[in-house]
Parts: C-alpha cells; structure tokens; sequence
C-alpha cells in the first residue's frame, strides 16, 4: 500500500511556528518544559503499533528531564488521536505493552499497599495485548495484585504463555491469565494470533512459575495453534525478552517450522534499551528503552493477509521509530497543538496522577543533591559516578552495627541496585524510590578469614564463566542495559554538560547551522541508526562492575585475619557460591541482618543528615 515510501525528516520548531506557539510545558505540575529537536516522522503501513516496556511505575514521566516529560495522560490523549488516524487511513493500530510496570518510582513503591494509585492509572489506557515482566514476580504480594488486579483489568488482552499462577491454600497451578489471544484487527481484519513470554527467570515469589520458553514452545496448546491449517495472517509475539536473547529465538523458530511464510511480529524488554532486528525477511522484533522515556513505533506494510500472498512470494517492508516521551514531540506526531492535542480522558488521568503524586507526598525533600552523580554516563571510578559517591561516603556511614562498628568489614553492594542517576537540585521522596526502589538490606556474616572474603568481589566482577557453570549468571547483579551493552560506548565528542538544574539544555551558540541538539538516545540497532524520532547530541556508555565494595575499619598496617562480610541480600546466593569458591563454605543460615531498615530507607537518611536541606 505505501502510505510513505521514505522516511520523511520533519522538525518540531517548524511545527511550533506554523501554529505561532511556543513550547508548552508537560502536564505534571513540576515537569521540565520540552525542548524542541530535530525530527524524524513515523511511517505508517496497514497495521502499525505502539509499545511501551519496563515503565516500572515512571507513569508521571521524568520530571526533570525535558525530552521525557510527558505523562501517562499525555499517552492516553497521543493513543486516541493516533487510533483515530488509524481509522482514518482505513488501518489498524495496536498497543503492547511488555511488562515490568511495578518497582522504580515513587508513584508505585510509596504507597502501602504498593501500587494503590498505579493500578487504576494504568488501566486508563486501552492496551490490546500485555504480558509479565520479571518485576512483577519477585515478591508473592506483587504477582498476587498482578493477578488481580492488572489481568483483571485486561481480561482477554493479558497474556502468559509460559506463566502460571500458584493458587492459595492448595488449590493447584493455573495459567496466570490465557496463553493465547486469537482476533481480528479493526479496519484490515487481519486475523493476529498473540502470545506473551517471560524469559528463563528463576527468581520468582514461590507463588508463580515460570516455565522455560524452550519447554513451553512443545506444550499441545502452542503445538496446535501453530500446526492448525488455518494459518492467521500475522503471528503476534510480545514477551518481557530481550529481542537479541535465546527465547526470542526459540519462539521464532518453532513457529517458522510450521509456518514458512506468516509474518512474526515480536515486542520485547527487560534490558532497557532501544534495539530492533529481523530474524528473516517476514518477522520483525523491537525493545522499546525503560522508564517511560520511550514509546515504540513499528510499522508493516504490504501483502499482509495470506489470501493476498499465499506462498509468501511478495515482500514486506517494515518500519520502527523510538519516539521520546515528552509533549512536543507527540504533537508533531500526532499533527495536533497544544490546544487541540489532550483529550478529556487524558487531561483526566493526568489529575489523577497529580492528585496521587500529592497524597503520596513525592515531592517531600530530603536535601539538595550538590551535582548529578551518573550511572554510566560518567567513568566509575569517578568524582561523578554514583558509585563512588556509594563506595566512598555513603556506605561508610550507613554500613554500621554499634555492636561490631570496630570489626573490619567488608561491604559489597551491587550495581544493579541503583536505577537511576541523581540529578543536582531536590532529592525529594520519589527520588528515593527513582534511585533504588527494592526492599533490600544489609545482611552479613561474621568473622569471614580474610584470604577468602577478599576473593569475593573478584569472583563476583570477573568470573562470570565460572560462576555461570554453577548456575550463578553474575550478569543479573548489574544494571540491565549490560546484558546488552557489554563494553563502553565513547565518543570523540564529549557529550554535552546538563544545566545546574538537572534539566537537559541545547547545545551552545555556534556560528554555523547545524541544528541545536539535545543529549539523549543515539539508537544504532542492526535497522540502522535512523531508528530515534528525534535527533539528537550523542551520550557516553561506561561499563560498571557487577559489584562495588568498601573496606571500613581496617587496621592501618596489614592485613587484618578475619572481616565481618557485609552484603546487599538480593546477591546473596552469589556470595555464598564465591566464599566456597575461595575455601571458606557457608550457608544461607550463616547470614544474618546487619543493620536495620532498607537501604532506601538508610539512603535517604544519609542525604537529610549530610545534604543542604534548601535548594
């Protein structure tokens, strides 16, 4: 059909001028205002979608920084309009959704239950096809409200092709929602037969289970449905995988064996990056970034129904496009303006997403944060790393037990226990819960010989192949864009300094006419590097350790013969398999806690007691 043939290159400022407007600020009330960037248009096909992953709760967007700072409602309205183009055109429109919705914002995480406001918030918007992320497993409470309340909310769209569901009081396993959803899209009637997959994860609440894609993909419900002589027109597979990880491609490859010629669409997550790849000419597969900074586009054009190309002899071309969340670029897609762009049903959700923000108390400041401190856009170790901010006057100071404060000890925390970076200016209770939202705590065991505890953090850092033979990917303890990003990306440019506010800003005065840029997303996949709707200053990439560690109390001269082994408890496991590695063997009834409260909790104290309380 070719609604476009090329990509057509557009600009926000030009958009802004033809309708004499200035840039409006994002709907929630503290949001930083967008700046306008250069742009790439979205191209349409006869069935196109959109796709959010791993928003892990960021539904008030990122209040900070400008290129993110659209809301949830903002999505809402961007949905509408687009699903009307969509009928306009005579094409269809889907929205996915990948899981990994809970933990990593205060809007999420403050409230007690968790997830009191997010629930309904979410559910404001009308997805056609959702699946589980790994986050909403970890704690049997959270998947009991996943059940609940989420797939309640998407009765018929939710979807957990090797997920079941373990019902209480002896009731037996289920399936936590349908393994399959087989429909007809809106214009085209195209028939879409849709699955939902986890990955190989094994850290789930003792309430789930989550079976090996490579054994669910020989289950009689996925063997009928890809062996059935009425073929649909396009297989659908969303899943909270990385689209360059095994299960993707063990999924692709038993349906191609029973369906040479249907087009495989897949959507995917878990490692918070913006990546996209063909697996052979009629299947397409994309990840949508994290945090809600991101909305996945993906188009497909041409001979789509099988009536029209049975033996899959005419080509389709497909299309993918990472738009950044924030207002100005959502007008531009969608053609509207600031007032004629929210609907009713998105200004809604909007105020109830300021309402909720407001109950919760999120903008509650625990002190002034004195510079941005980075995760990996500054080299650790590094007077701007997160990390050693951690390693060298944190941990020392919330690392105590009064009662063993004289042992040397050993402190080991783990990266991936940071989620974001801490921008300069207020670090208010959503902070809090933006930097590190998981309830973990310090856990230790006493009296470790040195030559050993010394060994644990190499192991944990540098022996992966070692660790993995004994079932221990060391991988999961860092950040997730590593399991994508195995070595640092720099470039001859040094990127562009953010503001003292924490906001992002354009590029100085220049003499010549290159477009003013804003740092953010440089996406080169294995598409090409065109996939960004907006265009922009390009960021450094630093690979961290799996692991930091600090050593306190330690006798000025020598080495001491035993240290009290000070741990985060989420990388436990890995822990006691490089203590027995080294030669010393324990067990998990050798560990006990070694301070009180989470380190959320403990963090945020530090910060009341060590940062300016006025910005």
């Amino acid at each position: 059909m070719g609604l476009k043939t090329t990509t057509l290159i557009g600009s926000v400022l030009a958009t802004l001028a033809a309708h004499h407007l200035h840039p409006a600020n994002a709907a929630q009330p503290r949001a930083a205002e967008p700046i306008p960037a250069p742009m790439r248009d979205l191209v349409w096909g006869k069935l196109n979608f959109l796709h959010t992953t791993d928003t892990h709760g960021w539904h008030a967007g990122h209040l900070l920084e400008p290129q993110y700072s659209a809301d949830w409602g903002d999505y809402v309205s961007f949905a509408e309009h687009m699903r009307k183009k969509a009928d306009d055109l005579g094409v269809d429109l889907l929205l996915v959704d990948t899981g990994d919705r809970v933990e990593g914002n205060g809007l999420y995480d403050a409230s007690d239950p968790k997830g009191e406001y997010y629930y309904d918030i979410y559910k404001e918007q009308e997805v056609d096809v959702i699946c589980t992320g790994n986050h909403e497993l970890y704690i049997a409470g959270t998947a009991e409200r996943e059940r609940e309340r989420t797939v309640e909310n998407f009765r018929g769209r939710y979807v957990a092709s090797n997920l079941d569901y373990v019902l209480p009081g002896g009731g037996g396993r289920v399936p936590l929602a349908q393994r399959y959803r087989r429909f007809r899209t809106k214009n085209q009637g195209l028939e879409v037969v849709a699955m939902g997959f986890l990955f190989d994860f094994g850290g789930n609440a003792n309430n789930t289970v989550v079976r090996p894609v490579r054994e669910a993909v020989r289950e009689g419900w996925f063997q009928k449905v890809v062996r059935e002589e009425e073929k649909p027109d396009v297989f659908l597979v969303i899943g909270h995988v990385g689209v360059q990880m095994d299960e993707f491609k063990e999924v692709f490859a038993e349906i191609r064996r029973w369906n040479w010629h249907t087009p495989i669409l897949f959507f995917g997550g878990h490692v918070h990056v913006r990546d996209a790849t063909s697996y052979d000419g009629r299947s397409f597969a994309m990840a949508s970034g994290r945090y809600f900074e991101t909305i996945g586009w993906m188009s497909v054009d041409g001979a789509l129904k099988k009536t029209e190309d049975p033996q899959g002899e005419r080509g389709l071309s497909f299309h993918r496009r990472y738009i950044d969340n924030n207002l100005l670029g959502l007008y531009h897609h969608s053609g509207l303006n600031a007032s004629t762009f929210h609907t009713e049903h998105g200004k809604n959700v909007t105020s109830i997403i300021a309402k909720a923000r407001k109950e919760l108390d999120l903008d509650y400041t625990f002190g002034c944060a004195p510079k941005n401190y980075w995760m990996s856009r500054s080299p650790y170790p590094g007077p701007d790393s997160i990390y050693t901010l951690l390693e060298e006057e944190v941990i020392p100071d919330i690392a105590v037990n009064p009662k063993r404060k004289d042992v040397p000890r050993l402190v080991i925390a783990n990266t991936g226990a940071i989620r974001f970076d801490i921008f300069k200016g207020a670090f208010t209770r959503d902070s809090t819960y933006i930097t590190s939202p998981f309830l973990s705590v310090l856990n230790y065991i006493p009296d470790v010989p040195y030559h050993a505890a010394k060994k644990v953090i190499k192991l944990l850092n540098n022996a992966g192949k070692i660790m993995a033979d004994a079932h221990m990917d060391n991988e999961f303890m860092a950040i997730p864009e590593q399991l994508f990003i195995k070595e640092s990306i720099i470039y001859d440019t040094p990127a562009h300094p953010f503001s003292g506010e924490g906001a992002q800003k354009p590029m100085g005065q220049h003499k010549h006419k290159e477009p003013f840029l804003v740092e953010g997303y440089t996406t080169r996949d294995d598409i090409g590097d065109d996939g960004d709707d907006a265009i922009h200053s390009r960021i450094n990439f630093y690979v961290v350790p799996n692991c930091i560690q600090s050593e306190l109390s330690f006798p000025e001269e020598g080495e001491p013969e035993t240290v009290d082994l000070v741990f985060f408890d989420f990388i436990q496991p890995w822990v006691l398999m490089a203590l027995k590695f080294s030669g010393a063997v324990y067990t998990d009834k050798d560990v006990s806690l070694y301070v009180e409260g989470t380190f959320t909790e403990l963090l945020a104290g530090w910060i009341k007691e060590n940062w300016p309380a006025k910005c």
